[in-house]
């Protein structure tokens, strides 16, 4: 059972900085496209950025030029370098695994980030 696990999430003043992280296990490859996507209260889950095995990237145009996503395929891991955080970038953040070839998605569990301002 393929399972991601986020962690790095807290709380930080305006400004500040986080390094989330996502582990994946229960698989052997790790050839998925990774995401890291948010939710906060009242809104909708929104994409914040996404890798290709590749290293193909898409951000969020609110978070271009502060975050970094990035991915160590050894590890089967995903980050995602939150610089400047602002405010409105308080949200639960998820990482997601997509689905190849018909498969399904995976998601993790969540990690809170709280900017204080």
């Amino acid at each position: 059972q393929v399972q991601l696990v986020e962690s790095g999430g807290g709380l930080v003043q305006a400004g500040g900085s986080l390094r989330l992280s996502c582990i994946t296990s229960g698989t052997t490859t790790f050839l998925n496209t990774m995401g890291w996507y948010r939710q906060a209260p009242g809104n909708q889950r929104e994409l914040v950025a996404k890798i290709t095995n590749s290293g193909n990237i898409d951000y969020a145009d609110s978070v271009k030029g502060r975050f970094t996503i990035s991915r160590d395929n050894g590890k089967k891991m995903v980050y995602l370098q939150m610089n400047r955080l602002k405010p409105e970038d308080t949200a639960v953040y998820y990482c997601k695994r997509d689905g190849r070839f018909g498969g399904i998605d995976y998601w993790g569990q969540g990690t809170q980030v709280t900017v204080s301002s």
